[in-house]
């Protein structure tokens, strides 16, 4: 409420400031436009008046028309100040002064003119006796201009009055605001005192991690970098949590994985060994019509998916030693389309590879980097269906963490994974195929984490899937 009534005190002292500016330039418009103005005029008014004495004189002494001349221009000049000056009166005791020096002017001028008329006729006795009478009547023509001036000088004087009483009243409104703003600021940093830094004090001494603390000159600044600490603690600490979990839960996967396997390894895979040798002697004797034919080539397909699944137990339980060794990944490369050339005509999949120049060396297993590719590829056939272009794109790429990387992107335009499932693609025993063990993907992310690469993926639900494997060159570190 304080800051409220502060604000508010600010606000209407700034617009009576605004307010009073349009005030001052109105009076000093009115000023400068209508009373100096007026005031010019009125004394231009009494100028013309005073030129026109004389010329009367001057052709009674002797006779030059050319003085009678420069008189009727004067008078002209007067009539034109007179109008100007009815135009400017501003109130109705000005316009009446105007009004009685048009009637005067009007008489003086008909007397000076038979007072010329005597000089033309020669009757200069007369003219002369005349001629005082017309003085008379200039003198109080003059003292009425006169008048008339000192109406508007009045006039900018109460104008003059008028602007210093309200810059005193507007400083007076400024006073009060000013002291009413200085009042209700010591209100409020009273009310923030006991009320927020002396709260927030007691908070910080509560949060302090190293027991009771030194008030600092900025307590807010200090609890907020105290809590900040709080926060960060308990990020790092539910972090270390939800990665200790997770560490848990892959062990105990991998050790059901390995049990379940080491048991299997011995008692599946050697009768399937056998099945499919005798399989393999039966399809080259029997015999078989068309239906024979597909059932036979089923079974026998069902069989190698079976052993295939019990490889993929036994390469996860027990991952083969890698034999590291000088590898280009672009011949890896090359070695595994080469292998994948049936399955990638059966799929009728076209394989596009941009390649500005072989990668360099990187230290590798070859067989198990070409298992990797291998596995890469057929998981981009089955998901293309029928058609569709797999891109490899292989570049050098630079890591913050490892250095110069050697970059192979295989892209398909498939229809790409769900949002929801991307994170889990790596994950064992996660698949979004009917038939899949879940395996492969892991299998294969393990395989780069231990040549101390990284594999990512990126897709976009309906527009494709791009895995990207990179690798340290040799002498590539930073």
């Amino acid at each position: 409420m304080i800051l409220a009534v502060l604000i508010g005190t600010t606000l209407c002292g700034g617009l009576v400031m605004i307010w009073y500016t349009y005030r001052v330039e109105r009076d000093i418009f009115h000023i400068i436009e209508k009373n100096v103005a007026a005031l010019q005029v009125a004394q231009s008014l009494e100028t013309a008046i005073v030129n026109q004495k004389g010329f009367a004189s001057y052709y009674y002494q002797d006779g030059n028309p050319d003085w009678l001349a420069r008189l009727e221009d004067y008078r002209r000049i007067f009539d034109a100040r007179l109008s100007e000056g009815r135009q400017s009166t501003l109130d109705q005791q000005q316009a009446e002064t105007i009004d009685q020096i048009e009637i005067l002017y009007e008489q003086y001028i008909a007397l000076k003119d038979q007072v010329i008329g005597h000089y033309k006729a020669g009757d200069r006795n007369v003219g002369s006796e005349l001629h005082q009478t017309v003085r008379a009547q200039f003198f109080t023509i003059l003292a009425l201009c006169e008048k008339y001036k000192e109406m508007h000088i009045q006039s900018v004087r109460s104008a003059q009055q008028l602007s210093s009483a309200r810059a005193v009243q507007l400083r007076s409104i400024a006073g009060m605001a000013i002291t009413i703003n200085i009042i209700l600021s010591v209100c409020l940093v009273i009310t923030l005192v006991k009320q927020v830094l002396s709260p927030i004090s007691k908070l910080l001494q509560a949060t302090a991690t190293g027991g009771a603390v030194e008030t600092p000159d900025n307590v807010v600044a200090a609890l907020r970098r105290s809590v900040e600490g709080l926060i960060q603690n308990v990020d790092q600490s539910q972090f270390e949590l939800a990665k200790s979990r997770e560490h848990l839960q892959q062990v105990e996967k991998m050790a059901m994985v390995g049990k379940l396997a080491a048991g299997m390894a011995h008692s599946i895979r050697n009768p399937f060994t056998s099945v499919k040798m005798r399989l393999f002697s039966l399809d080259r004797t029997l015999n078989l019509n068309a239906d024979q034919k597909d059932d036979f080539d089923v079974i026998s397909a069902e069989i190698r998916h079976i052993d295939t699944i019990v490889q993929n137990f036994l390469e996860f339980s027990r991952p083969p030693k890698l034999v590291m060794q000088s590898v280009i990944p672009s011949s890896v490369v090359d070695t595994a389309l080469s292998l994948l050339t049936h399955r990638l005509k059966s799929y009728e999949v076209k394989v596009k590879v941009i390649r500005s120049q072989n990668l360099p060396h990187v230290s590798a297993d070859p067989e198990q980097l070409k298992e990797v590719l291998v596995n890469i590829f057929i998981n981009a056939c089955e998901a293309l269906g029928k058609g569709g272009t797999v891109t490899v794109r292989e570049d050098v790429d630079q890591d913050p963490d490892l250095g110069k990387m050697a970059r192979i992107r295989i892209s398909d335009d498939g229809p790409g994974i769900p949002a929801a499932a991307i994170g889990k693609v790596m994950e064992p025993f996660f698949t979004t195929k009917a038939e899949g063990t879940g395996l492969g993907l892991s299998i294969a992310a393990r395989i780069i984490d231990e040549h101390g690469g990284r594999i990512d993926v990126t897709s976009v639900d309906g527009q494709g899937t791009t895995f990207s494997i990179r690798l340290p060159v040799i002498g590539g570190a930073f």
